[in-house]
């Protein structure tokens, strides 16, 4: 079984990987002594030679050769070759872990999925069960070692109750030259469709997640079968090797210790044993023999899966869930915390320090602020900074107001328009005079639309919208004439639609931080609009209306163009 030394590590201290240095099962030592002591038998019998088999011109050309060696073999990009090697080799190994088909999630699907309590319900969730696991054997039995040890031939798959003569009769009459790991998994479908028609799987929303989970199942056996098929490629794990072995064969010659008085640079000592070179054999080879014990972890090494292990734990597991299990369900009680509103679990005496620490209630809960920065600050200094930004806001929008309409006039005759069209057809509401027809207001209408007014002053609203304004408008609303003489006296018309007194909305300046232009109040009300509000006596007036009109003599224009004209 993989070797596992989690608690041993289970908190850091000092020198905690310590203790695992010893270790010798999964060790590094296993692995890599026998390659380590040839390596440096080789070089202790060419240093020997070189010491005293050679000659005086035999040594001079030796030591040239080490030096030259020496030189080069940097030139061999090992540790890039092959720290690229083992990261993908470790991906690969994590990745056919999680591929080895398991079946809990089948098993849970089963036993609640397929019903029935009698002696056929319970050989249907067992049948069902069992052929996952025999494809699952079948398949572990394609790519381990170690399992196609323990199951050579099928009749040692059928000896170990995996499989019925029957079924391996069916089994070996179906002629392919591939694998067929995949037939118990149809064998599970046909015998679900068959349990689904006798009512035994309720609905068809079991039915899909038993398959559905069945097919995730059947995925990982060939994910497995491919991973075995498909290797890296033979090329990279070749140069990988050739890198790693050419290096310490140079490394025999070129790191020798030479005779400390030729004066070689570098070789002033001679220690007779390398010690660093043979640590970078023992790292470098050593790295090479983690990426040969990964790349296939379905052998016999010590961290190789244990494939036999899986195979004895799924089966009986999944055969307890759905047979023994089904049905089986304890008995409802009152947990133990029922009136406790905050249930606390007891703590032993090891751990009783968690008690001791306070609850975690957010970063910035510990955070410390000096006391002067802890006040409030008054309202009425961001009032005056709200109020420049927001002022500076209505200039600019008023500016584009303005620019969009021919001039100042007309800016505030289109919006004496809009609001004199909203008033006449106030009037038509309260009392409908067919003298003025909806072709005269869709005139009005789009006359005012030459004005800057927003679009909040709708015109098929019965509603007023009367904009007020903090200030005097003396100054902004301009004074519009009086009809003459001749202008009245052409309009014969009996239908007059009477006086129409200017109405004031007045609002308190002193109440706002920041002047509202154009504030829209609706009055619900037309009688409000039509009945001018007297002031009292000896009042003055703080704020009138923006779009305020005159009181006038309005009656109806025989023509458009007298009409266009009092407008």
């Amino acid at each position: 079984m993989t070797v596992t030394y989690t608690a041993r590590v289970a908190n850091a201290r000092f020198c905690g990987f310590s203790k695992l240095l010893l270790a010798w099962r999964g060790s590094i030592y296993k692995v890599l002594y026998k390659e380590f002591l040839a390596f440096f038998a080789m070089y202790t019998a060419i240093s020997i030679t070189y010491r005293f088999f050679l000659v005086d011109d035999q040594k001079r050309y030796f030591e040239k050769l080490s030096i030259y060696c020496n030189n080069y073999a940097s030139l061999i990009p090992m540790s890039f070759v092959l720290g690229f090697y083992v990261t993908l080799i470790v991906n690969r190994w994590w990745s056919q872990y999680t591929s080895i088909p398991l079946p809990d999630r089948i098993m849970c699907t089963l036993s609640g999925g397929v019903q029935g309590g009698d002696e056929h319900g319970r050989l249907l969730r067992r049948t069902l069960m069992r052929y996952t696991s025999l494809s699952a054997l079948l398949i572990l039995r394609s790519v381990s070692t170690a399992v196609f040890k323990r199951f050579p031939t099928m009749d040692h798959v059928v000896e170990a109750g995996f499989m019925t003569r029957e079924e391996r009769k069916k089994f070996e009459s179906l002629h392919s030259p591939y694998n067929k790991y995949w037939v118990p998994c149809v064998w599970f479908t046909n015998l679900a469709a068959v349990a689904r028609c006798d009512g035994r799987i309720k609905d068809d929303n079991t039915y899909k997640l038993l398959l559905e989970e069945l097919n995730n199942f059947r995925g990982k056996c060939s994910m497995l079968f491919h991973y075995d098929m498909i290797s890296i490629p033979l090329v990279y794990t070749q140069v990988v090797s050739l890198a790693v072995y050419s290096f310490f064969l140079v490394c025999l010659i070129g790191r020798q210790f030479l005779d400390p008085g030729q004066g070689y640079p570098g070789h002033d000592l001679d220690l007779y044993v390398p010690i660093f070179t043979l640590l970078q054999f023992f790292f470098y080879a050593g790295w090479l023999k983690v990426a040969e014990q990964l790349i296939n972890p379905f052998g016999e090494d010590d961290d190789d899966f244990e494939s036999n292990w899986l195979i004895d734990r799924n089966f009986q597991v999944s055969m307890m869930a759905v047979d023994e299990m089904y049905g089986d369900l304890p008995v409802m009680e009152r947990d133990r915390y029922w009136n406790d509103s905050n249930p606390r679990p007891p703590y032993t005496a090891a751990t009783l320090f968690v008690l001791r620490k306070p609850s975690f209630q957010g970063s910035t809960f510990d955070m410390a602020i000096p006391k002067e920065e802890m006040h409030f600050q008054p309202l009425k200094e961001i009032s005056e900074n709200l109020e420049e930004s927001v002022t500076r806001t209505h200039n600019l929008a008023l500016f584009n107001r303005l620019l969009g309409s021919p001039s100042p006039t007309g800016f505030m005759s289109g919006a004496l328009r809009r609001t004199s069209a909203q008033l006449h057809r106030l009037t038509r509401s309260v009392s409908p005079d067919p003298s003025f027809s909806d072709a005269e207001d869709e005139e009005e209408e789009s006359a005012g639309t030459a004005g800057s007014v927003p679009s909040g002053l709708g015109l098929d609203t019965t509603e007023s919208t009367i904009c007020s304004f903090g200030g005097p408008v003396d100054s902004l609303v301009p004074k519009i004439p009086p009809p003459t003489a001749q202008a009245s006296a052409g309009r014969k018309s009996p239908l007059a639609l009477g006086r129409v007194n200017s109405h004031f909305c007045s609002s308190n300046p002193t109440n706002r931080s920041v002047p509202d232009l154009y504030s829209f109040q609706p009055i619900r009300d037309p009688a409000k609009v039509m009945t001018p509000k007297p002031n009292p006596p000896n009042s003055k007036v703080e704020a009138v209306s923006l779009l305020t009109v005159p009181s006038l003599e309005v009656s109806a224009f025989p023509e458009n163009s007298g009409k266009e004209q009092m407008l």
